[in-house]
């Protein structure tokens, strides 16, 4: 069962190949995310991991890990705060804030981090689950 306080961390690394396959998915094709060369010339001087894919890591702990299977995922509120790049260590950070088990809803903050402990994602989600949150 998980309540107020519980904390979970993740490790991911982003790939090229991954951004070009969210930009062929979704259609943002913006060349600040697949053109090293435009890049060069932004004030991140070379290519970035779009947002929502970098968000993703959230969903993808959520519906497999923590909580795991059966996570109704019922919002998410995510503020972009440094760039998120390719081939660089991240750890997703998850604690519980508050479990309603009346409704069986949690609310989880979560946070993206680069290997300095710099926070690139910060955020809470709201959570159903009906086997955890009880």
């Amino acid at each position: 069962m998980i309540k107020q306080g519980d904390v979970y961390t993740h490790s991911v690394e982003f790939k090229q190949v991954d951004v070009v396959k969210f930009a062929k998915i979704t259609g943002d094709c913006n060349p600040i995310h697949l053109d090293a060369t435009y890049a060069a010339n932004t004030i991140f001087k070379r290519p970035i991991v779009h947002g929502f894919l970098s968000g993703a890591v959230f969903s993808k702990v959520f519906g497999t890990l923590f909580p795991g299977e059966g996570t109704i995922y019922l919002s998410q509120e995510m503020k972009f705060l440094a760039p998120i790049f390719v081939d660089e260590p991240y750890e997703a950070r998850f604690e519980v804030l508050e479990v309603n088990t009346e409704k069986h809803v949690g609310i989880i903050s979560c946070t993206l981090q680069n290997s300095q402990g710099v926070a690139c994602i910060i955020g809470n989600a709201k959570l159903k689950h009906d086997k955890q949150f009880v």
